[in-house]
């Protein structure tokens, strides 16, 4: 079976507008697709990338304006239309959600984009632990050993193994996927992994330097 490594934060917006189409690829192609949440702000800034509330106006205005409302109607996906009142809280909780959620063996995919799609559409805080559970609820899981285990020392040091790996990987940013090793970073690259799980695309020679 085929497999696609997940890299994402569970506030990112551009995992949300992909969350969906990811899903479709996944069973169209029979793959099984590998959640990593990872905390962002050191993955970006070990990519070298300037911190978000560095960017230009320019640069914020297309990247997390423009693009985002556009994606959002192409995916006819709904959203808050702003930045989220609480978009800078810690990732360890909502992250952790989801990797306790794969561990336990839980539906991860199904928890993942309703985290998401919580916070764009309806601004919950990814680092509540009562609307961590209210979310895994509705889904019909036990909320309160999900928040449990996703704050226990075994998953927060998979979230911190996640952190690293994504960074010694060269990973941008989320969302960032891999098929057999080769990496696709954005949402809008989700049609090449769709491709890259049938026809495996050409690589380029190592830089030395």
């Amino acid at each position: 079976m085929k497999e696609i490594e997940y890299f994402y934060a569970c506030h990112s917006v551009f995992a949300y507008l992909g969350a969906w189409r990811l899903a479709e690829i996944a069973a169209e192609h029979g793959a099984r697709v590998i959640h990593k949440p990872m905390d962002l702000n050191p993955v970006v800034a070990a990519a070298g990338s300037a911190p978000f509330d560095a960017r230009s106006k320019t640069h914020t205005y297309y990247f997390f304006g423009r693009e985002i409302t556009r994606w959002a109607e192409y995916r006819d996906l709904p959203w808050i239309m702003r930045r989220p009142k609480h978009h800078d809280n810690p990732l360890g909780l909502g992250n952790g959600a989801i990797i306790a959620a794969q561990t336990m063996g839980w539906d991860v995919h199904a928890l993942s984009r309703a985290l998401l799609q919580a916070h764009w559409r309806d601004d919950a805080d990814p680092a509540d632990a009562a609307t961590i559970a209210a979310i895994a609820e509705s889904l019909g899981m036990d909320g309160a050993a999900l928040v449990a285990s996703a704050q226990s020392d075994a998953v927060q040091a998979q979230h911190a193994a996640n952190t690293e790996e994504a960074i010694a990987r060269h990973v941008l940013g989320s969302p960032t996927y891999f098929v057999d090793g080769d990496m696709f970073y954005g949402q809008d690259r989700l049609d090449m992994v769709a491709r890259a799980l049938v026809k495996p695309f050409a690589q380029l020679p190592r830089q030395t330097a």
